[in-house]
């Protein structure tokens, strides 16, 4: 949980969010247990107020940098940021993330799997 506290800190101290909501999903993808590589991040902020969702998403991967540059640090973040006004108008629910369509490359039955989705074929 040392990278889940960071990211929840980081962004704690940067933004005045009415809500924040760091979830390590890292267990949905072919990671080694207990990993922290996978998060998503449902933040509301009144600094997001008129601002471009680009420019919201590039002031979160600026804080994070550190975390996302580290080896072995956060492979990917699902950003899921609001204004009080947009959060109300959502139904204040973020989207929930996909399922992981990847697969280890050593499993050759996965690794197999995949290739014919991408291709078109059905398993």
């Amino acid at each position: 949980m040392k990278m889940q506290n960071a990211i929840e800190t980081k962004l704690n101290e940067a933004f005045d969010a009415s809500i924040l909501l760091v979830e390590n999903e890292s267990h949905k993808h072919s990671v080694p247990p207990n990993s922290e590589t996978h998060f998503k991040v449902t933040m509301v902020s009144p600094a997001f107020a008129g601002q471009m969702k680009v420019k919201r998403h590039q002031a979160v991967y600026k804080l994070l940098s550190e975390e996302l540059e580290m080896a072995g640090g956060v492979h990917a973040l699902a950003l899921h940021l609001y204004s009080p006004q947009e959060w109300e108008a959502s139904g204040q629910v973020a989207p929930t993330s996909p399922d992981c369509m990847g697969g280890s490359k050593a499993d050759s039955q996965l690794a197999t799997s995949g290739a014919q989705n991408q291709s078109g074929g059905h398993s």
